[in-house]
């Protein structure tokens, strides 16, 4: 199955090795979308079909946490998967986030197995 993925940074530079790093991992991608903060993440949201968001934390305007915060409150999160990609961590901060709603923590740097082992994991729980 193919999924649609929604990418999130306000690095263009980031999304662009997110998405090489999709296809390097072989996630099956039926459509990808990208979006350069939270506030364009909820307009491709709310007009496209989305199987699964990665969102970076720090962005300008709305971040990846206020981001995800707005997906909860719109019920969005039970039915579209959020991991979240950042080099920032640590199990008290990993905690908050999944209690906000995110599937995972994807750190930076990553690997092509990793996403790819993210993806079927977060995918799987979904589906099954």
């Amino acid at each position: 199955m193919a999924w649609s993925i929604l990418l999130v940074d306000d690095s263009r530079i980031v999304r662009a090795v997110m998405k090489r790093t999709l296809e390097l991992a072989g996630v099956p991608v039926a459509a990808l979308w990208e979006a350069s903060g939270g506030e364009e993440a909820l307009a491709v949201l709310e007009r496209e079909t989305v199987d699964l968001v990665f969102t970076d934390l720090m962005m300008p305007g709305m971040d990846g946490e206020a981001l995800l915060g707005e997906m909860r409150r719109r019920g969005l999160v039970e039915r579209i998967p959020v991991v979240v990609v950042s080099s920032a961590g640590g199990t008290p901060r990993e905690r908050q986030l999944r209690a906000s709603g995110a599937r995972e923590l994807l750190r930076k740097p990553f690997t092509p197995e990793e996403v790819l082992a993210v993806v079927q994991r977060v995918m799987q729980e979904v589906t099954a």
